[in-house]
């Protein structure tokens, strides 16, 4: 017994109960059990077992840098390793052959040590004082790698030097593991300039230009030695995404991001004492040349290659989680075979379209705006998201650019159709409170300002034709603007961006404003096509591919599907599709469309659409088994080609919807749909399944609803009226005299709504 339990004790009168030895026991027996956890995880243990493990990494990475040995390369045995990548079209008959190497090796000596320090400047600013490894940034991409995120940065100049000219681009551990032991090597038996210059020499640029030789004639025209401080910033810029970063392609997001990106490396030369602050300041941007496409590509080919490239690159960014310019190092000239979903009759159908109804009609010696009309072109299969034909422009080595799916011209009306879904979708109502459907009425009067919206907005109709109430059917029939733009303010325009976005729509950058209501952003061939092709299916999400197959050697890439899951119910998509019939049946597709004797009783679906200064000019349509979006665009045909107005076109007076893509349109789907097909509609709504009901006035109409506009072009109007096909055979004369005063247009059937004897699209909204 201690002497303090005798104290307590003698306290107690000397005894000790028995039930507290017991507890004193079991505390005791606890403290033992304790003791045993602190004695096998002790922080010596754990200190010891920590250290142990970093012993063996160093053991282990020692290992590996004694066994690793710095591999022979050389630029022959680099270029050896490209090789020609296959395209085929669907049926597997080879489409085009890519793969020639554009480089040319340059000494460093010749390129000017301002333009040396660009690239340090962008990549790796401690390049001339470090060991040739990023320890941090390389952990960081070998736990990516691991994971299976991919890298995300961090490699230095020597690293990505020898990932170029040692190594693949694949990721991997072990490839990983190379590059840094490869690197250290390297830095350690190659100077700094050396390293640099093998750097610059082996990068992809984009345009198919391999180092700063190709790079420089490819973008300046002009040799390395002969480049600015602000074009080697550029150049250098570029290798972060070569594709995306390339101005003569990017989008405005890429142009966006080339600028800043080459902000950052002039900053940053400034900071590391390589650059005059003056002189950085008084620096301008310096846009390259246009580019020139590689050999085998002309015609359509380009167009085509390019956009199997684009998607190839998205599918391994997503499933490996690398950046753009490793994807595109993957793939360019990498000995890919890729089939397409290109058909190749439904190919040369569309080419034979365009050329028959609008190019073999421009004649630039007679008319200068002749010039500046592009088009561009996608047909897809709604069923399996297939696209089977492409039109990009009248030759890849003429028109860099793909008229297909290039997003900066404005959609005009062919997204009133994504209003109209977003109502039905969201079960809207008017400011009235009554729900949207087909048969609502609307007051179509030209300016008359929208309620309801927290922005002042009074859109004008083309050429400011007032309509008095009308039905949607109706509204959409002739392209109403004041009638879509009060309905995207009942819907809430937060709630239409939300479903185009859904749709496929790119809607990221977009205001929730009425404007949008008109078309203003900016689309593609590509997107509206996937837009309205899943319209055509029903409400599920069609993203159109041009992919169906790509092999490697080492592998095979596994293809998404492009019919994704339902964004639109079946209810809701197949009313708008039943309200598009309208459109072609008896609105401003009908001349093109409706009375096109190839048509045959085809059932049709589309939307035309006409920006309001005449600069783009739209028809998106569908049968049901094909889709297809026509674009014109006016582009000025000289550098840097902003865009122009297309007055005049073609003999014009003005180039709508309605006329030239509504005839390509119909030229090349009429000869390639199918004719025995019908709209599977799940919808009592619509002109496909019953006609409009007689709104019954509740305004006066400014005008007389049977004016016609004055500036509407008189040159194609036909000298006779031909009927509706569509016009009910019981319907009575219209030569009846009247037993009511006049009824507004809203009060007569549809077919009746657009005289016939100025048909050539007069109403298109802008």
């Amino acid at each position: 017994m201690g002497r303090a339990e005798e104290r307590r004790a003698r306290q107690r009168g000397g005894h000790r109960a028995a039930p507290k030895s017991r507890r004193r026991s079991s505390r005791a027996a606890g403290k033992t059990g304790k003791s045993g956890i602190r004695r096998l995880f002790t922080w010596k243990k754990i200190l010891g077992t920590f250290f142990g493990l970093c012993l063996l990494g160093i053991g282990a990475f020692i290992a590996l840098y004694l066994m690793v040995e710095v591999p022979n390369g050389n630029a022959a045995a680099r270029a050896a390793q490209l090789q020609s990548n296959v395209y085929k079209y669907s049926d597997g008959t080879v489409l085009a052959r890519k793969g020639t190497l554009n480089r040319e090796i340059v000494e460093l000596s010749k390129v000017p040590k301002d333009v040396q320090h660009t690239f340090v400047a962008a990549e790796n600013k401690t390049f001339y004082s470090d060991s040739g490894i990023d320890l941090r940034g390389t952990a960081r991409g070998l736990f990516n790698t691991v994971t299976g995120r991919g890298t995300q940065g961090g490699s230095t100049i020597t690293q990505q030097y020898v990932k170029n000219y040692y190594l693949s681009q694949e990721q991997t551990v072990t490839r990983k593991l190379k590059e840094m032991i490869i690197s250290l090597k390297v830095d350690r038996q190659m100077t700094k300039d050396q390293i640099l210059a093998g750097y610059i020499n082996t990068s992809y640029y984009g345009r198919n230009a391999y180092g700063i030789q190709a790079a420089a004639q490819a973008y300046y025209r002009i040799n390395a030695e002969k480049l600015t401080v602000e074009q080697g910033a550029y150049l250098s810029a570029l290798l972060q995404a070569p594709s995306q970063y390339d101005w003569a392609v990017a989008t405005d997001t890429g142009k966006q991001l080339v600028k800043q990106r080459w902000n950052y490396v002039l900053d940053n030369m400034v900071e590391e004492g390589w650059l005059d602050k003056a002189d950085r300041d008084a620096m301008k941007f310096p846009v390259p040349k246009e580019p020139k496409p590689a050999a085998g590509l002309e015609g359509q080919k380009g167009y085509l290659v390019a956009l199997a490239n684009q998607q190839l690159e998205q599918q391994l960014m997503q499933q490996q989680g690398i950046s753009k310019s490793e994807a595109e190092a993957q793939v360019v000239d990498q000995g890919w075979t890729i089939t397409l979903n290109i058909d190749k009759k439904k190919q040369a159908e569309l080419e034979k379209a365009v050329k028959a109804q609008l190019t073999s009609k421009l004649d630039k010696k007679k008319r200068s705006v002749d010039a500046d009309v592009q088009a561009g072109a996608v047909s897809v299969d709604p069923k399996t998201g297939e696209i089977v034909a492409l039109y990009g422009g009248v030759d890849y080595f003429d028109h860099y650019t793909s008229n297909a799916t290039r997003t900066d011209y404005q959609p005009a009306s062919t997204f009133k159709p994504v209003i109209l879904a977003a109502a039905l979708e969201e079960g809207a109502k008017t400011q009235d409170d009554k729900p949207i459907t087909a048969n609502t009425i609307y007051d179509g009067t030209s300016k008359r300002p929208v309620k309801g919206s927290a922005i002042g907005f009074a859109p004008e109709n083309e050429d400011d034709k007032d309509y008095g109430d009308v039905t949607v059917q109706t509204a959409m029939n002739k392209s109403i603007n004041s009638v879509f733009a009060q309905m995207g303010v009942d819907v809430g325009m937060d709630n239409v961006l939300e479903v185009a976005s859904k749709l496929g729509m790119d809607t990221a950058d977009l205001k929730a404003v009425p404007a949008q209501t008109l078309g203003t952003m900016g689309a593609s061939p590509l997107q509206m096509a996937g837009v309205y092709a899943t319209l055509d299916n029903h409400g599920k999400k069609v993203t159109p591919t041009i992919l169906k197959s790509a092999e490697h050697n080492t592998r095979t890439v596994d293809m998404p599907d492009p019919v994704g899951d339902q964004v639109l119910t079946r209810e809701a998509a197949d009313t708008v599709t039943s309200v598009l019939t309208g459109v072609v049946d008896d609105g401003t597709a009908r001349v093109a469309v409706r009375d096109n004797p190839e048509r045959e009783g085809r059932p049709v679906a589309g939307k035309t659409g006409t920006s309001d200064d005449n600069k783009s000019a739209w028809f998106t349509g569908y049968t049901p088994d094909l889709v297809t979006s026509v674009g014109l665009f006016g582009e000025d045909d000289k550098p840097p080609h902003p865009q122009v107005e297309m007055y005049g076109a073609g003999g014009e007076d003005r180039v709508n919807g309605g006329g030239f893509p509504a005839q390509i349109w119909a030229a090349y789907t009429f000869g390639v749909s199918a004719k025995d097909t019908k709209f599977d509609l799940d919808t009592d709504q619509g002109a496909a399944v019953k006609p409009s009901e007689k709104p019954t006035p509740t305004r006066t109409p400014t005008r007389p609803p049977t004016q016609e506009p004055t500036t509407e072009p008189p040159t194609t109007e036909p000298t006779t009226s031909k009927p509706p096909t569509s016009k009910p055979p019981t319907q009575t004369p219209t030569t009846k005299p009247p037993t009511t005063p006049p009824p507004s247009p809203s009060t007569t059937p549809p077919v009746e709504e657009i005289p016939e004897d100025n048909p050539t699209d007069p109403v298109e909204g802008q």
